[in-house]
């Protein structure tokens, strides 16, 4: 059976400005907050249905803990003093952090699949600006003019990324019982209702792209009014667009030549 470490925590540690290991869990515990940041801003600027899809979810494990909490009705620890509000069981930080880590390892190693063959470019050489092409016009693959391309990233990369998001989330959850606002049971719970939830959702909305539900609704009016897409799943963004700004460049050369 799988046991958290245990912690002692002291009265007051919490307010102890000399201890660095508090310090940094205080800030821990903000990663919730920046992610929601991270979510609007992403959806905002994106427009993509998926990163949409995944606030969705992460908005719904929110309510799967609301309701565990009132369900369960555990307290938190008694040294908590009066910091700590409402129930223990299970932890909303580590449920939140894992419904995000799981959510992105599932996106990174399983739904995205961008493809190198699709990413072309025009080669512009150092000297005065001119465009370079290939062949007669041709278009160049990313392979030719690689150090003037961005790659998708290799499964290993994504691998790597993935590995950095659960052990994030394990870190918020491990600084919940170094708090002493959690006991470890209560974030090893609230990991896993995060961790179930995040596959749950994934299977839905997968179901929801098999069965064209996804297509209809990014199709409707308002959703192409607020210019909804869905193309981070095959399609690297800054690749995207990176192509767009070389056309442009290319295109704004070839007139000064005519």
């Amino acid at each position: 059976m799988l046991r958290l470490p245990a912690i002692k925590c002291k009265k007051g540690m919490r307010k102890d400005p000399n201890d660095p290991i508090s310090f940094l869990c205080a800030w821990l515990a903000l990663v919730p907050q920046a992610l929601c940041i991270v979510y609007a801003t992403l959806i905002w600027s994106s427009r993509e249905a998926e990163v949409a899809l995944m606030f969705a979810g992460q908005l719904g494990c929110e309510a799967v803990n609301f309701i565990l909490k009132r369900i369960i009705k555990e307290e938190r620890p008694p040294k908590i003093q009066i910091t700590g509000k409402g129930y223990g069981m299970p932890s909303s930080h580590a449920q939140f952090v894992a419904f995000w880590a799981v959510s992105l390892t599932l996106f990174l190693l399983v739904r995205h699949r961008p493809s190198a063959k699709t990413h072309r470019f025009r080669r512009r050489d150092n000297g005065g600006g001119a465009g370079v092409v290939k062949g007669n016009g041709q278009w160049v693959t990313a392979a030719d003019v690689e150090r003037y391309a961005h790659r998708p990233w290799s499964m290993l990369e994504r691998a790597a990324a993935s590995l950095v998001a659960l052990v994030l989330a394990g870190l918020v959850a491990w600084s919940r019982v170094y708090l002493c606002y959690h006991t470890g049971k209560q974030v090893m719970v609230g990991s896993l209702a995060g961790a179930l939830t995040a596959v749950a959702w994934f299977v839905i909305t997968a179901v929801a792209r098999q069965v064209g539900l996804l297509a209809w609704a990014v199709d409707q009016p308002v959703a192409r009014w607020f210019r909804v897409r869905d193309l981070v799943v095959g399609e690297d963004l800054c690749q995207a667009g990176w192509e767009k700004w070389e056309d442009q460049v290319f295109a704004a050369e070839q007139a000064k030549k005519k």
